[in-house]
């Protein structure tokens, strides 16, 4: 390492989920300030789930709320479009320490996934010179590759049920370290939207979090607020978990705060 060089942003989320504990991830629709993470830090949570998919993101606003989390600890991982890897990239070369694919249904797409995000010979990500995970002030091109190489955590989420019935062979593709359900996606095209604890739904998360142990794989899970539904699928091994949103902890804050003081008249 130069005398300029600084140790590498360590991605705690990542060496959370090597040591099998609980990771939760804070999910950031609406809010766009530096302040975000430390919100995220300050109620328990690990990673920060920022929504490109469908949050009105540009990638400005994501690659400031990146940089601002890094000092925190709290891990900043982007969710972009359905096969936006030209997105995920200009993400991660922002500060983004890992991207959420949607719709991971083939294992074709998850090879392209896992490629698209690491450098040579573990993938074909192009190089860029500010490397921020560094402070910008990096080692050598190789060395510091091959750390980048390990810090970034890829996440494929399960939406359907061909996706279900391949999981297995995505858990077993080298480069991908979280397989995560979509429950609310699933469940839709399913043709039981919302019904999260139906025998069909239980079936097919069991199914993912067996090839996720087969696999050595991370097991996630987003769409799951209730206790009672959190304990089962937390009891199948779900240790990479969305907690819900932005608005939802908003919501559920400002209301209890307005029924407190109208009780109290």
């Amino acid at each position: 390492m130069s005398r300029s060089a600084r140790p590498i942003i360590a991605n705690e989320t990542k060496r959370k989920l090597r040591n099998g504990e609980l990771a939760l991830g804070f999910g950031v629709s609406h809010l766009r300030t530096g302040a975000t993470a430390l919100l995220a830090e300050a109620s328990g949570h690990d990673w920060l789930f920022l929504d490109m998919e469908h949050g009105a993101f540009s990638i400005q606003e994501v690659t400031q709320i990146c940089i601002a989390a890094l000092p925190t600890g709290v891990t900043p991982l982007v969710r972009v479009c359905v096969g936006a890897l030209d997105e995920g990239t200009r993400a991660v070369d922002g500060g983004a320490q890992g991207i959420l694919m949607p719709h991971v249904d083939t294992v074709e797409q998850a090879r392209r996934l896992a490629d698209a995000f690491r450098f040579p010979p573990r993938g074909s990500r192009s190089w860029g010179e500010a490397q921020i995970l560094y402070r910008y002030q990096l080692p050598g091109h190789a060395e510091a590759q091959a750390a980048i190489n390990d810090e970034i955590l890829i996440v494929a989420f399960i939406e359907s049920m061909e996706g279900v019935a391949n999981s297995a062979a995505i858990a077993a593709v080298e480069g991908i370290d979280v397989l995560l359900i979509g429950i609310s996606d699933l469940t839709t095209e399913m043709g039981i939207a919302g019904q999260i604890a139906h025998p069909r739904v239980v079936d097919a998360i069991e199914k993912v979090s067996t090839a996720c142990r087969s696999a050595g794989k991370v097991f996630g899970l987003g769409g799951v607020y209730d206790s009672e539904n959190a304990r089962r699928y937390l009891g199948m091994g779900a240790r990479f978990v969305l907690t819900g949103y932005d608005h939802f902890y908003l919501l559920a804050g400002a209301r209890a705060r307005s029924e407190i003081l109208r009780a109290a008249l």
